[in-house]
């Protein structure tokens, strides 16, 4: 596991950490809590392919965490701690993605390549 793959994983429970604090009692939508403290039902689904380094669920993983980021950047305008949680919210989806990106990027690269090298097949359609 290099230190691309840590930070993500790092960085998934402390936001689903965030995500069931904020829902449930730093700041709730409804008092005593709501089903919203359901979102982070996502990353968790996806945190034992990313513990094992999955490349699928690490793709899957930035697709899933900009909806986070909207909903980080909809919330940062709201009164009282919700600022505050939602600027929490969108460091740790930014620190995510870019780990993301700079762990998948030397792979997909090196899966181009590998396409381009190999030799056109033969195969006729009939």
């Amino acid at each position: 596991m290099n230190a691309y793959q840590k930070t993500v994983l790092v960085t998934s429970v402390l936001l689903c950490l965030l995500c069931v604090a904020w829902e449930w009692f730093l700041a709730p939508l409804r008092p005593h809590g709501s089903l919203m403290v359901l979102k982070c039902l996502p990353i968790v689904w996806l945190l034992p392919g990313l513990y094992r380094g999955a490349n699928y669920q690490l793709q899957a993983l930035s697709m899933v965490i900009l909806l986070y980021y909207l909903e980080g950047v909809s919330r940062l305008f709201e009164k009282g701690l919700n600022p505050w949680l939602a600027g929490l919210e969108l460091i740790l989806c930014s620190v995510i993605f870019f780990a993301v990106l700079k762990h998948l990027g030397p792979i997909k690269k090196a899966a181009r390549a590998n396409k381009e090298n190999q030799p056109p097949s033969t195969d006729t359609p009939n």
